[in-house]
């Protein structure tokens, strides 16, 4: 004996049908992300002797998230002691409040417990971390123990004038505890393949 579908109801089927359906019209609609993240040209400016150091991706459940490259001075290890900009292409629109909490959630996954602190430091990065929309490009030029300075489109978006904050954004990536270490490599030309 086999059952109809209930009229007007979800079948398991159709419901997977209609994701897939939906996940391919979304790859078609999202724009084109191939080719490399840009250095901006105002941070080759301020920081000369800047070369792209690697490179990666970061995925969540097979979803792109965004594309992400490192340029500084060095190479490995080294390429985090001097100066060096980390950029970002977004796959996905993401609003500056969410960039904010994810920021602030993974610098306490890292060991920061201050809360006053913590509360500043969103404050700090409201200010600098604007929206984007799939396909927008953040990028930073951190300078170890004295700031940072931010671009949005290639545009300046802000500075943090906080040598620890500075640090602790950059280290969600950067650092050995980070939750992608995978990406940490291909970033600092660890990984094979890297640039």
């Amino acid at each position: 004996m086999t059952r109809a579908p209930k009229r007007g109801g979800w079948t398991r089927g159709g419901a997977r049908v209609v994701c897939v359906l939906a996940l391919a019209a979304a790859s078609i609609l999202a724009p084109s992300l191939a080719g490399a993240v840009a250095l901006p040209p105002a941070a080759r400016a301020l920081e000369t002797g800047l070369e792209q150091v690697g490179r990666g991706e970061l995925r969540w459940l097979g979803f792109k998230l965004y594309d992400a490259a490192l340029w500084s001075g060095a190479r490995g290890e080294a390429a985090i002691d001097g100066a060096h900009v980390l950029s970002i292409r977004y796959a996905r629109a993401v609003s500056s409040a969410r960039l904010v909490a994810l920021s602030l959630d993974e610098m306490r996954r890292l060991g920061l417990a201050d809360e006053d602190r913590l509360a500043r430091w969103g404050e700090a990065l409201a200010a600098v971390l604007p929206s984007v929309e799939a396909g927008d490009t953040l990028a930073g030029l951190h300078r170890p123990g004295q700031g940072a300075t931010f671009w949005h489109q290639g545009r300046p978006s802000g500075a943090l004038d906080d040598p620890e904050l500075a640090r602790a954004f950059f280290a969600i990536w950067l650092d050995p505890r980070t939750r992608e270490p995978g990406l940490r490599a291909q970033l600092l030309g660890l990984a094979d393949g890297a640039p």
